[in-house]
């Protein structure tokens, strides 16, 4: 099993970590990653645009969009009475990356070691 070097960091204030767990909150849920993943793929969108396309609530999309809008990771603006939403720090997108290709190597690695005891056993 591969296993990465463990980096150094410099220790952090507790305000910083406070930051840092406050942006995993903000990405903690499932429905805000959708919101995210759709803004990467279709660039600025209206809420009404997102509401459609993700199926959900006006008022849930919202509640959601306040977030990521607070957090930085998404900017809004309004024209007349429609509020249109894009990324604002796409470094986001590096975090996600860096997640997902952790999972897909530990699956991996779990699938290897399922398909290795199903030989043994027959």
């Amino acid at each position: 099993m591969f296993v990465r070097p463990v980096r150094k960091h410099i220790p952090m204030s507790s305000e910083a970590l406070e930051l840092v767990a406050a942006r995993f909150r903000v990405m903690a849920e499932p429905v805000r990653l959708r919101i995210l993943q759709m803004l990467e793929s279709e660039g600025e969108m209206s809420i009404g645009e997102l509401t459609d396309a993700l199926e959900l609530s006006q008022p849930n999309v919202s509640k959601h969009m306040k977030m990521l809008i607070q957090s930085g990771l998404v900017a809004r603006r309004q024209e007349g009475n429609t509020v249109y939403c894009a990324i604002s720090d796409a470094s986001v997108f590096e975090l996600c990356d860096v997640v997902c290709s952790s999972l897909r190597e530990r699956l991996t690695a779990q699938s290897a070691a399922m398909d290795r005891s199903r030989i043994r056993r027959a």
